[in-house]
């Protein structure tokens, strides 16, 4: 009896070590005697004693490009690093078809990053991420398909440039300000000396308006505490006094 109840408890166990439970992420890639057999889960299945198992995580995974160095086309030596997000949808490729994918995806990556971004110019790197972004995912995509690994995004995190060049690129930057506030202060003298013109035509029509903007003029002046206002009075005022005393002689 006490045999049987040992090998009773015996067989109980060898039931319960074969039973496997994976998550609703996971998959398990089946070997029989060597032989892809198939795929299984998620949930509880049973796994021969001839059978082995590889789990794949069918989740997003983030991979960080380590800093990677870079000569641009016009031939500016930078470091550039990137993070790719890709995910298993084919668990069996992901282990039949290449040793880790996990390293492969990794070093392709690499590889590729430093191929495409010395294709460009410094300033295409730096003002058109998106695009080049799109390419590297396309390009990483197409390769890691046979491998049942779909590439979702790619993105540049950081563009290490030079001292000098970055010394360079903020003079640069200074002089396209000064160039554009030089440009907006010449439109704006050429639109005011357009709205002068007009007004002197307009007051030039009418001498009073001269002396009424003369005499607008002397007040801006005369708000002033720390100046002197020297007022030349026109003579065209005394006209009138002129003419009484000559008539009067």
């Amino acid at each position: 009896m006490t045999l049987l109840y040992i090998l009773i408890i015996f067989f109980v166990l060898f039931i319960f070590s074969m039973l496997k439970v994976l998550k609703e992420y996971e998959r398990a890639v089946i070997f029989r005697l060597g032989r892809f057999i198939g795929i299984k889960g998620p949930g509880i299945f049973v796994l021969w004693p001839i059978d082995r198992m590889v789990r794949v995580s069918l989740r997003v995974i983030a991979m960080d490009v380590p800093p990677q160095d870079v000569i641009t086309k016009d031939n500016i030596s930078i470091k550039v690093n990137a993070v790719a997000y890709f995910r298993v949808f084919e668990p069996g490729k992901a282990i039949i078809e290449v040793e880790d994918y996990l390293y492969a995806t990794s070093q392709l990556s690499q590889t590729t990053l430093r191929s495409v971004l010395g294709e460009y110019e410094l300033d295409e790197i730096l003002g058109q991420r998106e695009k080049i972004n799109l390419r590297l995912q396309k390009i990483i995509d197409q390769q890691t398909d046979p491998w049942g690994i779909k590439v979702s995004t790619v993105e540049i995190k950081h563009v290490d440039i030079p001292q000098e060049m970055q010394r360079a690129i903020a003079r640069q930057a200074e002089a396209e300000r000064e160039r554009r506030a030089k440009v907006i202060h010449a439109a704006g003298e050429l639109e005011a000396s357009s709205k002068l013109n007009e007004a002197a035509k307009i007051i030039s029509e009418t001498p009073t308006g001269i002396q009424l903007r003369y005499l607008q003029t002397l007040g801006e002046i005369a708000t002033e505490k720390n100046s002197t206002t020297i007022f030349p009075i026109p003579i065209d005022l005394f006209t009138p006094f002129i003419k009484k005393l000559s008539t009067k002689e």
